[in-house]
């Protein structure tokens, strides 16, 4: 009789072992991914108060109202996202659209395409070792520059840039390309180059750490050009169109909700994705954007803007053959949730 208890205890303990079990993965399930929600591999190139909408459409619950659960993977850099998105690691990606345009032009058959713009600026600002008062670009002659990943739009829109203050990229001063993304506020801060180009909150945090001081906007400078947008293989996108669709609406309600509240507002819907950073620095670099006017208010990508990127690209050598702006940009969606 003695062991019959025990063997009864013993299932009692393995039921009640096991529904707890049942229970706590259910809890992880629905804290981790929301249960009943799609689960989206999203690679961002790279993390800034450049991508509020983003950040801004997640706090706000704008994916979760299209049946979406985000979780981000940065990247650090357009060629890693690609990389990720081509290997099938990550499903969509926020990168430049020149990453979309290199794949195409090597003859992919399940080639990227661009279906929804976040950003229609240079999101970078120059940094000056030396505090100056009147900044001319004509003050980057004889000196070094920290720009970025030859053949990305960073580096390519600060080239454009130059060329239009009347300055010659290869010869009148030095870009120093041989820097990775995320280590370039550290080799600057750490006395490399006269001057970096940096995205907020990383130019502020440079500046207020007296390594730096911020004299200009790359974005302000160089005018609209389609800049980050989000990508995805174009199997993914006619195998998933429902869950495009819905990235594409939650993107753009982003958009929208950043367009109509103030910066700290918005500072203060994104505070949780840098959490190294105060709210009123976060309050500071949003409003720095906004006056840039560097988002899109749509997530519709023109095709003059495709056309000014490619441009550029020409003029920087790193394109010769223009790709089709109906391959490369899938506008369905956005015209979709916009309508």
């Amino acid at each position: 009789m003695k062991k019959l208890y025990i063997a009864i205890a013993i299932i009692l303990i393995l039921i009640i072992a096991g529904t707890a079990i049942i229970v706590n993965k259910t809890k992880n399930n629905k804290e981790s991914g929301e249960l009943g929600l799609t689960t989206i591999q999203l690679n961002e190139v790279t993390r800034s108060v450049f991508y509020a909408p983003q950040y801004a459409a997640i706090s706000k619950g704008f994916f979760e109202e299209e049946g979406i659960n985000i979780e981000i993977t940065t990247g650090q850099g357009a060629d890693n996202v690609m990389t990720a998105i081509l290997a099938g690691q990550s499903d969509i990606g926020l990168c430049g659209p020149e990453a979309s345009i290199y794949v195409y032009n090597e003859g992919k058959e399940d080639y990227v395409q661009v279906f929804a713009q976040l950003t229609r600026k240079d999101g970078s600002f120059l940094v000056s070792r030396e505090k100056t008062d009147n900044f001319s670009w004509s003050d980057l002659k004889g000196k070094t520059v920290i720009p970025g990943r030859k053949g990305g739009v960073p580096y390519m829109t600060l080239e454009y840039t130059l060329k239009q203050n009347g300055i010659n990229p290869s010869t009148d001063l030095i870009l120093d390309d041989s820097i990775n993304f995320d280590l370039m506020a550290g080799a600057f801060s750490s006395g490399t180059a006269d001057y970096v180009t940096l995205f907020e909150p990383t130019a502020s945090m440079v500046e207020e750490a007296g390594k730096g001081y911020i004299v200009a906007s790359v974005g302000e400078e160089s005018g609209e050009i389609p800049y980050t947008a989000y990508c995805a293989k174009k199997s993914f996108i006619e195998n998933n169109s429902q869950i495009i669709e819905g990235f594409t609406r939650a993107i753009y309600k982003g958009e929208q909700w950043v367009k109509e509240n103030d910066a700290r507002t918005v500072a203060e819907a994104i505070v949780d994705y840098f959490p190294d950073t105060s709210i009123d620095d976060l309050e500071k670099s949003v409003q720095s954007y906004k006056d840039i006017e560097a988002w899109n208010e749509t997530p519709f990508l023109s095709e003059t803007a495709f056309n000014k990127l490619q441009e550029i690209m020409i003029e920087a050598g790193e394109l010769d053959n223009l790709a089709p702006y109906d391959k490369i940009v899938n506008n369905y969606y956005a015209n979709k949730v916009v309508e």
